[in-house]
């Protein structure tokens, strides 16, 4: 029998990406996906055209989507979708309570009064902005501090994920994700920023590039490789929460430098700094202590920031020179 599994927020860059995986492993995957006035599905469209490799589905973490889970069975609940990013919770703190925190509680509720919940596998995606201000290195057993609407509501949804474990013996595991990054990172995401920005300095479409605090270290990773160990996670035999990682940080100034560096560009030329994209309450430093699920489950990034960077900004660069042709996305060839 088709392993089913389902994917809230498939249309993201990790949903994208595990949907690309599942695929592989022979999965019937289905996806979720808001419904809006404008199309979204652009990281999925090589799923959709010329023919429909996966199933979408309309639904909203915010109204519940237990028709969905009854009607489809899933084995597998991939649990992606989110309002997911940091800076922008601090205006919108209640809908960011509301989707990453309750919003998880709702998938959980839904399996809990349903015949699957002894059957269904639930991933929780959780993140590193749960440990906040805890100085570095970072691991499953680390305290944690959240400096953001964000981080405290990825807490809240974990430490529910952990609660219906263990009282109603479901299997939800959580992977404690730090920073990563890809060619489908969302353009309002600093990574995505400067390398966009810097190709289009390169190619004599803008002069300048706006950031906010260059400080801030993270631990980069491509989400390509989280989600195969996000796989990994709820192939395991066992419920468990593991921190993915690589075991290294860098400074968002030391990022900006290695992407200058590729294109060959001055970074004082370019780079002005604004406060209005500074948070209000900043996290220093992420850096994350992957031996546990190096050691249980044999997960090893593959991708390490230099090869990270050079395929993001081969990828821009080319689309900024199709985007010159009129030609944006795989619907557009397709069609």
């Amino acid at each position: 029998m088709t392993t089913k599994s389902l994917i809230l927020g498939i249309s993201g860059q990790d949903g994208s990406y595990l949907a690309d995986l599942l695929l592989e492993k022979g999965h019937e995957v289905y996806g979720v996906v808001r419904r809006s006035s404008s199309i979204s599905t652009e990281r999925v469209d090589h799923l959709l055209f010329p023919d429909e490799r996966i199933t979408l589905l309309y639904g909203d973490l915010a109204n519940g989507l237990d028709g969905i889970i009854y009607d489809i069975q899933p084995d597998y609940i991939y649990l992606m979708a989110s309002m997911s990013h940091v800076r922008v919770s601090f205006d919108i703190p209640i809908y960011t309570l509301d989707i990453n925190a309750v919003g998880p509680t709702r998938v959980f509720e839904a399996v809990r009064k349903s015949s699957l919940r002894n059957k269904v596998r639930i991933y929780m995606a959780n993140s590193s902005e749960q440990f906040g201000d805890t100085p570095p290195v970072q691991n499953e057993n680390s305290k944690m501090n959240p400096q953001s609407p964000y981080g405290v509501a990825k807490l809240a949804a974990y430490h529910m994920a952990r609660m219906y474990r263990k009282a109603y013996g479901m299997f939800i595991s959580c992977g404690i994700l730090f920073n990563h990054t890809s060619p489908r990172r969302g353009e309002t995401f600093v990574t995505k920023k400067i390398i966009r920005g810097a190709v289009r300095i390169s190619l004599g479409k803008q002069s300048e590039l706006v950031l906010g605090n260059l400080s801030s270290k993270r631990d980069f990773g491509h989400s390509k490789d989280y989600m195969k160990a996000v796989i990994k996670i709820l192939e395991h035999y066992e419920p468990d929460d593991f921190v993915v990682a690589t075991g290294e940080h860098y400074s968002i100034e030391e990022f900006l430098h290695k992407v200058f560096g590729i294109l060959c560009l001055n970074v004082q030329d370019h780079v002005k700094f604004n406060p209005k994209y500074l948070r209000p309450s900043e996290v220093p430093d992420l850096m994350g202590d992957p031996t546990k699920i190096k050691n249980i489950l044999g997960w090893e990034p593959e991708v390490n920031l230099d090869q990270l960077i050079s395929e993001m900004v081969c990828d821009i660069r080319n689309e900024e020179k199709r985007s010159e042709w009129g030609i944006t996305s795989e619907r557009e060839i397709a069609s």
